[in-house]
């Protein structure tokens, strides 16, 4: 029988070449290098024999060599593996850049044991081998190994082989380098264009980075500086009260008031005097004199919301305080002059009441000096997540909660539902799922019944016990997916499963795990 030292030369080559290929792979398969060397040291010892394996590195900035991992060392002997460069075996090889091999440690004073781990064993019996790691003419560390006394020639294949495997280590930690000196160069630029981006104009009541809504911004920002008459178009709960807001208080007019006007909650006979007020005796029921919204907003804004509700009457009425700036109460003779600037905002196409006969022309062309357009939901997408944990922090301390974070699958369903209540829509849902939530996580099922389709969520409810558990076990892997940032390794530790059956998984649920990983 064949020992480790007396196998066929084609026999020892095989060897080394399935050794060499096991660590070339376990190198490529993380870019973490403290979670590749443990099985790089274990498959040293299974195929060389080898006893006992370090890997030290150099730590330029404290003067220490420190032990980054080890095989056949418990965590206390590894604790006190510390040396200074040019200090025992190790430290020589690291501070000259040279092999040295020990073919008895009980014959070398340079072996200082610190680890304590040979005492078990007759120093006589043990061999050593030390070679650096380098990059360039830099040593970074050593590689070492520690085995049952041979002849010599053995010690120096051995130290062949150690130097081939610290040439791949050195090769991978390189290659880690350059792509962490890319990743943070990437990482600056995109540093400085998210500061460039967050120069420009954004008003802070408003949530959103979409290209949609920076027209909104750029818009908002030219015209907030003048008094022109602005008109916000928009769906119903997009918003169009916020850009109002920010249109005042980014104004030279911010410290006066700013006074809304719902023109769809007030009858024909109301908005007149809520407009422009009433004298005492105007009708049954003027007590008293009372004024109106303009006064009030003297020097300020007025913001006329649902401006396409107003009836025919009160759009001439209208038309003059636009045109002239003044106007009189109801009742009264008295002209009242104004310094107000008009926000007006509505739902409706004006254009197409203007056909119908229902909106004045001349009035449309008056409120029409800016317009503004308010995007859909639907059209900005990429600001769901932004609003949606805006909204969970807003009621989770409204409602004395803690939620820390959305599920990946109910993300999932607020990205593809069509939001036709736009974003007062979605302030409610999330207002909901905050209080339906128990473990302080929001998961589909709390979202409305609304978002839980198929079409919405992507998936087709089985109605079967499988079919809840698949349904479950999908959503547990996408999260711990997420948690891992699309490291399918980690992500199948987490969940107990082995790379193997979490491969399946991912496979047979159609899950895009890179989709998770960070972008750089």
């Amino acid at each position: 029988m064949s020992t480790p030292d007396t196998q066929p030369p084609v026999a020892k080559q095989v060897k080394e070449l399935s050794l060499l290929f096991e660590i070339s792979q376990t190198l490529d398969r993380t870019l973490d290098l403290r979670d590749a060397i443990p099985p790089v040291l274990s498959a040293m010892a299974k195929h060389m024999g080898m006893m006992r394996g370090t890997l030290t590195l150099l730590n330029r900035a404290k003067g220490e060599i420190y032990i980054e991992a080890a095989h056949g060392l418990s965590e206390e002997e590894r604790r006190r593996g510390i040396y200074r460069p040019g200090e025992g075996v190790t430290g020589k090889v690291i501070e000259t850049g040279k092999s040295a091999v020990v073919p008895r440690i009980s014959d070398e004073p340079l072996f200082l044991n610190r680890t304590g781990a040979r005492r078990q064993v007759p120093k006589d019996n043990i061999s050593f081998m030390c070679v650096p790691i380098k990059l360039g003419n830099e040593a970074i560390g050593a590689l070492s190994a520690d085995k049952l006394f041979s002849d010599t020639d053995t010690c120096d294949e051995d130290v062949r082989l150690l130097s081939i495997i610290a040439s791949m280590i050195a090769q991978a930690v390189r290659l880690r380098r350059m792509a962490q000196e890319e990743r943070q160069q990437l990482l600056e630029e995109n540093v400085r264009l998210q500061e460039e981006l967050q120069s420009r104009f954004r008003p802070s009541n408003i949530i959103g980075n979409s290209s949609a809504m920076q027209v909104v911004y750029d818009l908002i920002a030219k015209v907030c500086k003048s008094d022109a008459t602005a008109l916000i178009t928009g769906e119903s709960g997009v918003g169009k009260e916020l850009v109002a807001h920010a249109i005042h208080y980014n104004s030279h007019r911010a410290a006066r008031p700013f006074v809304k006007v719902n023109c769809a909650a007030l009858s024909e006979t109301l908005i007149e005097s809520e407009l422009f007020g009433h004298e005492k005796g105007a009708f049954t029921g003027a007590l008293y004199e009372r004024k109106g919204r303009f006064e009030l907003a003297s020097g300020g804004t007025i913001f006329l919301d649902e401006i396409g509700d107003f009836s025919p009457s009160t759009q001439v009425k209208l038309l003059r305080v636009l045109q002239e700036r003044e106007f009189e109460r109801v009742g009264g003779t008295r002209t009242l002059k104004t310094d107000v600037r008009v926000v007006a905002a509505t739902n409706r196409d004006l254009e197409r009441l203007i056909e119908e006969g229902r909106f004045r022309q001349d009035l449309y062309y008056r409120l029409n000096v800016f317009a503004i357009h308010v995007p859909p939901l639907r059209e900005r997408k990429t600001d769901i997540p932004l609003l949606a944990d805006y909204f969970v922090e807003k009621y989770s301390g409204l409602n004395r909660k803690s939620i820390r974070r959305i599920s990946t699958p109910a993300i999932d369903m607020l990205m593809a539902y069509h939001w036709p209540g736009n974003v007062r829509e979605l302030e409610n849902g999330i207002e909901r799922a905050v209080l339906l939530s128990s473990d302080d996580v929001i998961h589909g099922h709390h979202l409305p019944p609304t978002l839980q389709t198929a079409e919405a969520s992507g998936t087709v409810h089985s109605g079967t016990l499988q079919g809840e558990l698949d349904r479950l076990e999908r959503e547990l892997i996408l999260d711990a997916l997420k948690s891992a940032r699309g490291n399918m390794a980690k992500a199948a530790r987490a969940l107990g499963l082995t790379e193997r059956i979490m491969g399946l998984r991912v496979k047979r649920y159609g899950i895009d795990y890179r989709r998770f990983r960070t972008p750089v």
